[in-house]
Parts: structure tokens; sequence; C-alpha cells
């Protein structure tokens, strides 16, 4: 690569332990746990092998052993399959991370069908709405290099208990926005209120609203980050302005973002784009989605589909 020439973006996965590995050198008390997804070139695992463990097949056990280290002062970080993460180990998510309010951070890898080959069995749609239901935990589903790195950066700094939802292989700039924290909305274009705004939680949500914006300039598109109760209600207030929303996610509509977005905004209308059925079939994340109805195709019919009716007085 020749001097001057534009870096690639790391994938989400990849960024995380970038930045993880990069604060570990300033902060003793961060510590790695995996649950089978380390692999032999974890930079942090090479950094700091006695603050790394690969816990295996044994999610809820790492998350109980990860509630114990952060109770005793350390930073525990832990990552695996967002399903797994999910749903497997969503009881030690609920008694660790929300009543106990353990400052554990779950950074899930894999979320949506990202996985493709891998099968239903190790494919997400359901995790926001499992975690979403247990008041106390943030939720973060960062687009892109820059804003994976500035939530890892927010909860290295904090003493909450976070789910950090990531893709797999996708590699994006994230859109850009000011300050050192990512914000409740993040916006594409510079309209703030008006007939119809595209919403997207996910990465892969993200990813078809950006495709969308470039084939209709001039749509407003708001990117949700932050998918936890409290900063919905923040995203809320500056998406109030719009009659409708047309919120785009790589998640079942019901116990996502629309169906949040529905229950605090009842007098905006929001159409949803988003999986419906079972990912029966192999194929790459683009084919496994789209087999589902969540494509550039769907979302633009979305943003062809008649004005609702005005708000009511």
């Amino acid at each position: 690569m020749e001097e001057g020439d534009p870096v690639s973006p790391l994938s989400g996965r990849d960024a995380y332990r970038a930045e993880l590995t990069s604060l570990a050198g300033v902060d003793p008390s961060i510590l790695c746990l995996e649950a089978d997804l380390g692999g032999k070139d974890h930079p942090f695992a090479a950094a700091y092998p006695a603050r790394f463990r690969n816990v295996g097949i044994a999610e809820g056990a790492m998350i109980d052993m990860a509630a114990a280290l952060a109770v005793a002062g350390f930073r525990p970080f832990v990552s695996t399959f967002a399903t797994f993460a999910a749903m497997r180990a969503a009881e030690s998510l609920k008694l660790s991370l929300g009543y106990l309010g353990a400052p554990v951070t779950v950074v899930a890898p894999y979320a949506g069908v990202t996985g493709g080959w891998f099968g239903t069995t190790h494919h997400c749609l359901e995790d926001l709405a499992v975690v979403g239901a247990l008041p106390g935990i943030a939720i973060a589903a960062p687009y892109g290099e820059q804003e994976t790195r500035a939530v890892i950066r927010e909860q290295a700094r904090g003493d909450r208990p976070a789910y950090v939802r990531l893709g797999r292989n996708g590699a994006f700039d994230s859109l850009p926005w000011d300050g050192d924290t990512v914000p409740p909305v993040v916006w594409q274009g510079p309209a703030r209120s008006g007939d119809r705004c595209l919403v997207s939680a996910g990465e892969y949500g993200t990813e078809l609203c950006v495709a969308a914006v470039a084939a209709e300039p001039g749509v407003p598109h708001a990117h949700l980050c932050w998918l936890d109760e409290p900063h919905l209600y923040q995203a809320a207030a500056e998406l109030a302005g719009f009659r409708e929303l047309v919120v785009v996610e790589d998640h079942r509509g019901w116990g996502g973002a629309a169906s949040a977005l529905a229950r605090i905004l009842p007098a905006t209308s929001i159409r949803s784009v988003a999986p419906s059925g079972w990912p029966a079939h192999g194929g790459s994340a683009a084919e496994v989605a789209a087999e589902l109805g969540l494509d550039l195709p769907a979302v633009l019919r979305a943003l062809a589909l008649p004005h609702p009716l005005p708000h009511a007085a």
C-alpha cells in the first residue's frame, strides 16, 4: 500500500478486539473472556495472555464469571455469538447484568443473519427483544469501525452493564457525528422533520439505509446506535417531527426498534422493514436476509408507499 492510500475499515468484531487491546494497555483492570470465539490470532490474547480466557462453549458460566470479576473490581468484556449470548445465556444476563447490575460488557457478533452459512441455529433475530426487556442494560448496535471503537471506549470508562450487538465480516466507515460518544441519533442528511424518515437499527439495517439514500437522495436517514429504552426515548424526541418513520432492522419486527418506537411515539406512523419467518436455507448473509424480506428493494418499496394521514390534531 502506498503512503497516503486510505486504510480499509475493520469489521465490527475486529474493531472491538483492536480497541479493547489498546485500552488494556493503560487500564490493567480490563479483562477479555470469550466462549470459543478467540481463535489463535486474537490480539488481546497475544498482548495480555494472563488477562484473557477462552472458556469454551459455556456462555452462561462465562457471564457469571465476569459478574464475579466485576464485583472484585475488574472490567470484564465477554464475547460470543449473539444467539448464544442473548438466548442460551439469557438467565445469566437477567440475573447478573439486569438484577445485580454487574458492569459487564457483553459483545455479541454474528447478530441477525450475518453468520450466513452457519445456519438457523447460529442466527439471531430475537436478541433485542430479550435484552431490551431487562431494565438497566445499555444496548448498542454500532455501525462501522469508528462507532464500535467509541462504544467500547465508553464502556471501558463506565460502570454500567451493556450488550453490544455486532455483525460478522462487514467493514464500514461509520456515519460522521460530533463529539467523543455516539449520540442517540446519527443523522445522514440535513432534514430533521417532514413527511418521512428512514430509521436504521443494527449493522445490516444501516447498510441498507445508506444504500437507499444513495438511490433516493434527499431522504433523511436517522441511524440509531443505542437501542435500550432510555436512549430510544432520547432518539424519539428527535424523530417526533416526522409524520412517518420507516424502520429498517435485522431483527424481528416484534420486540425490535420499530415496535419500541411505535410505543414511544403513538402519534407517528411506523412502517417496519424487518425479517419474517425462519432462515431455513443456507447462503450468504445477503441471500438469507433477502429470503426473509430484508433487502434494498424492500426498503425502496416501503419508501414508495403512499404517505400516511397527517398527525391528528
